[in-house]
């Protein structure tokens, strides 16, 4: 439950400009599609694709780690990892599993981006269900378990030579695709207003210098 006149305060120390872009922002925030990291050890690739969810509206980054730790660089991010909610699966070896769990339990497809020969291509990708699309580690891509536990699989196509894209690449052209066409569909793909309401505060807090200082003097007048 949010205090009101708590936010109300903290609100006297944003300009109307900066609130109504906040406001702005989460008319286009979603839930509908998120992304997951699947051992990604390359800073600038995890960063590029935090900054990538953040451009195309994805609100929630999940990032396992079973065999290595996922860090981000502030000079690629440009401070997107601020306004993005994010999940770090981090507890034992089967980190992944818990992901997965999670994400069914709120009702998402879970999706392995790979050039696997069932692979759904980009264009013929079915937005209608709430779906997780899972990246994996740069050389090695998904590991065995998101193949055999996937519920589809997605693919780019290709007419080059090579045959894989970067991941940061990869994520950008398939968030792009599919939040443009989600966007221009009948899908309820916005927040709620209490998701809304609860990220505008948080943005709030992360926008203030000395919050918790100015928030216990808040309390204490």
């Amino acid at each position: 439950m949010i205090d009101e006149k708590l936010l109300n305060y903290f609100e006297g120390y944003l300009t109307d400009k900066r609130k109504a872009l906040f406001k702005r922002v989460l008319e286009e925030r979603t839930r509908h599609f998120t992304v997951v990291l699947e051992d990604i050890y390359q800073p600038h690739n995890a960063s590029a694709v935090v900054r990538t969810c953040d451009i195309f509206g994805i609100q929630d980054l999940h990032v396992i780690e079973n065999k290595y730790v996922n860090r981000v660089s502030k000079y690629v991010t440009k401070g997107s990892q601020k306004w993005i909610t994010s999940k770090r699966y981090k507890s034992d070896g089967d980190n992944t599993k818990i992901c997965f769990d999670n994400l069914k339990e709120k009702g998402y497809q879970i999706i392995a981006t790979t050039p696997h020969h069932n692979s759904s291509l980009l264009h013929d990708f079915d937005i209608t269900k709430k779906s997780a699309f899972v990246f994996g580690a740069e050389a090695d891509g998904v590991s065995d378990y998101v193949m055999e536990n996937a519920d589809g699989f997605l693919k780019i196509p290709m007419v080059g030579f090579t045959e894989s894209l970067n991941i940061s690449v990869a994520a950008a052209i398939i968030l792009q695709d599919i939040t443009t066409k989600l966007k221009k569909s009948n899908q309820n793909w916005q927040l709620s207003k209490q998701e809304k309401e609860i990220l505008y505060f948080n943005w709030v807090k992360k926008t203030i210098k000395n919050v918790d200082k100015i928030e216990a003097h808040f309390y204490k007048t």
